[in-house]
C-alpha cells in the first residue's frame, strides 16, 4: 500500500501544472541609476500589480551597484530585473540559464534603442570631447552599457585617445551610477561624464526618457546649465529579464503583465521606463549577442 500511495503521489506531482502558489514571494531587483528612494517609489506600482496577479508578497531590492542585481540572479535570490544590455551580457556570460529576456522598453517612435550621452556644464566652455584634454571624466558603473562599456570603446576609437588617467584625460573615474555622474558634473565635481537617454524630444527636458529625464523629474538638475558634447551610436535597450527556473505559469503571468503595463497604467509605465515610452514589447536573447561579444572582448577577455 505504501508503494502504491508513493506511486500515486509521484504521478500526481508530475501531472500537476506549475502554479503561482509554488512560490511564496516574488523578488524584483532594481539596477542603480538614481537614488534608492526614487527607485522604490517608481517601481512600487509595478510591484503592486505583480502582487495582485500572483497573490504573493513582492519585495523590491535596490543593491548599491549593478553587480548586486547580477549576483542576485546568479544566486537565485532575485526573480525579475530590467537589466542594461551590458549587465545582461555579464549575467549570461557567467550563467546562460540564470535568466531569460522577456520584454524591452520602446521609445515613442517605436524604436528600442538609446544612446550614451557625454555632457558637461555649459559654463565650463567644454563643447566636445577634444575639449576634455587634462580634464576629469566620469563613468558610472563598470557593468553599465552607456555609463561605461560603449563609451569606453567608442570614444577611444573616434578620437584616438585612451581612457587611462593621465594620458589624454587628466583623470578617469567611476562615480557609482548615472545619477551620481549627472550630479557630479552639475555640481562641478568632475568636468564631464556619460549617462543614458533615448535622444528623442528636447534637451531641456532631459530628452523623452533616460537618466537625464529622471534627474529632471527628481528636481536634481536644470538642463539649461548642461551641454551635450558627445553621443554614441544606437544601443539596444536592455531586457526585462525573468529567472529561468521559476514555474512556467509564474513566468507567463509576469510576462503578460510587463507587456501590458502601458495599456494598464501609463503613469506606472512612465515611472518604470525612466520617462516617456510606447510600452514594453517582446524580446529574446538573440537581440543582445553583439553586446555580449563586445563585453566579452572588453571586460572578460
Amino acid at each position: 500500500m505504501k508503494k502504491l500511495l508513493a506511486a500515486l503521489a509521484a504521478t500526481t506531482a508530475l501531472a500537476a501544472p506549475a502554479m503561482a502558489q509554488d512560490i511564496t514571494e516574488f523578488r524584483i531587483g532594481i539596477l542603480g541609476g538614481d537614488n534608492v528612494q526614487s527607485r522604490l517609489n517608481n517601481y512600487q506600482c509595478f510591484a503592486d500589480y505583480i502582487a495582485e496577479e500572483l497573490n504573493v508578497e513582492v519585495k523590491l531590492f535596490t543593491p548599491a551597484d549593478y553587480n548586486g542585481v547580477i549576483q542576485g540572479f546568479l544566486g537565485g535570490t532575485l526573480d525579475l530585473a530590467w537589466f542594461g544590455a551590458s549587465s545582461y551580457a555579464a549575467l549570461h556570460l557567467q550563467d546562460p540559464s540564470a535568466g531569460e529576456p522577456i520584454a524591452v522598453k520602446t521609445n515613442l517612435d517605436g524604436s528600442y534603442s538609446y544612446h550614451s550621452i557625454g555632457f558637461a556644464r555649459k559654463d565650463s566652455g567644454i563643447t566636445s570631447v577634444e575639449g576634455l584634454e587634462g580634464k576629469v571624466f566620469g563613468f558610472g558603473d563598470p557593468n553599465s552599457t552607456s555609463g561605461y562599456l560603449i563609451p569606453s570603446v567608442e570614444i577611444p576609437a573616434q578620437y584616438d585617445v585612451t581612457m587611462e588617467s593621465g594620458d589624454f584625460f587628466g583623470e578617469v573615474k567611476f562615480t557609482g551610477g548615472h545619477e551620481q555622474t549627472i550630479v557630479a558634473v552639475y555640481n562641478g565635481d568632475i568636468d564631464a561624464g556619460v549617462t543614458w537617454a533615448d535622444g528623442l524630444g528636447n534637451w531641456e527636458d532631459g530628452y523623452n526618457s533616460g537618466a537625464l529625464r529622471r534627474a529632471v523629474d527628481n528636481g536634481l538638475v536644470d538642463m539649461n546649465e548642461l551641454v551635450q558634447i558627445w553621443q554614441s551610436k544606437p544601443i539596444p535597450e536592455g531586457p526585462v529579464t525573468i529567472r529561468e527556473a521559476l514555474p512556467a505559469e509564474v513566468k507567463e503571468k509576469v510576462t503578460a503583465l510587463v507587456l501590458g503595463l502601458y495599456e494598464k497604467d501609463q503613469e506606472c509605465a512612465y515611472n518604470v521606463a525612466f520617462g516617456e515610452t510606447a510600452g514594453f514589447f517582446p524580446i529574446t536573447h538573440e537581440a543582445y549577442e553583439t553586446i555580449i561579444e563586445v563585453r566579452k572582448k572588453k571586460i572578460d577577455g
